[in-house]
């Protein structure tokens, strides 16, 4: 019952200008700061093991406006879900893309870190170009049924279950249909390499350097940015990587993660520190959270 009033709720202030449901947006951010004791801690750890060199003061002013983009985030999605393609165009600005267009002449894949704009990009690519992404299954019903809704209204583009494996992905980049990956979650164990972040050993999934090397595909990053004052977003392309796949498949994740890393100096307030990062951890090691 609760998931679905704050649906009803979130639908109905999608009707909102943007500098409005933005400001609500951050309110609800400082709420959730409040009351979220468990994800507030697992963001106040990942800060720490990230930034052990800034001060308790400094990492407590990240976290706060961590979680007034996330609230904002939150509350933006309405527009995503319902509404039209015009107005989400409008939202999100896109540059860099001739950086996109020049890798065209072969198999791409958009490299997207999970920053809290990351739907807001991913939906603004969908409503004018096909693409093909992977998602995973919701606890609540209502809330996957609505994910995969504002991920595929358009029409043109692919949601992939996790469940199905990385073949359709494969297939889909040889037909040429730009895969948007997600790279930078714990999935645990099975297949991950421990590669550093922030100089911390996390389990990475060493899938861009795998579908490189299968598809020839090239690696052109984009990353969303969520600008101040309920101004939208930009999602920015930034070059294809020359000399990706490298010598090995654990040097590529590394330079993936090294690549993650810049962008969060950049804007350390929206990378998406509620995740749970470092949950598995090397044998003997205990864990942090």
């Amino acid at each position: 019952m609760i998931v679905r009033i704050g649906v009803a709720l979130v639908w109905l202030l999608h009707f909102l200008p943007l500098r409005v449901l933005a400001k609500l947006g951050e309110w609800t951010g400082v709420l959730l700061l409040r009351l979220g004791h468990e994800r507030r801690e697992v963001a106040r750890t990942n800060l720490r093991l990230c930034f052990p060199q800034l001060s308790e003061e400094r990492r407590e002013y990240i976290l706060r406006r961590h979680f007034r983009a996330f609230g904002r985030n939150l509350l933006e999605h309405g527009i995503l879900w319902w509404s039209s393609r015009e107005r989400i165009k409008k939202l999100v600005r896109i540059e860099g893309l001739e950086n996109w267009q020049a890798a065209k002449d072969k198999p791409v894949i958009w490299l997207a870190p999970h920053f809290v704009g990351l739907d807001m990009g991913g939906s603004r690519l969908h409503a004018e170009f096909s693409g093909i992404s992977m998602y995973s299954q919701q606890k609540h019903s209502l809330v996957n049924a609505l994910l995969l809704h504002g991920r595929t209204r358009f029409g043109g583009s692919i949601l992939v279950s996790r469940h199905e494996g990385i073949r359709p992905v494969i297939k889909a980049l040889h037909d040429g249909v730009p895969f948007y990956y997600l790279p930078d979650m714990d999935y645990g164990p099975r297949e991950s390499l421990f590669v550093p972040f922030f100089g911390v050993p996390a389990a990475t999934i060493p899938t861009l350097s795998r579908l490189a090397r299968i598809t020839g595909a090239k690696v052109v990053p984009c990353v969303t940015r969520q600008l101040q004052g309920g101004e939208g977003y930009v999602l920015k392309f930034y070059p294809a990587w020359d000399h990706f796949p490298g010598a090995s498949i654990e040097d590529d994740t590394r330079r993936m993660n090294a690549f993650i890393e810049q962008r969060v100096l950049e804007m350390p307030e929206q990378y998406f520190w509620l995740h749970k990062r470092f949950k598995t951890r090397p044998q003997g090691e205990s864990k942090p959270y």
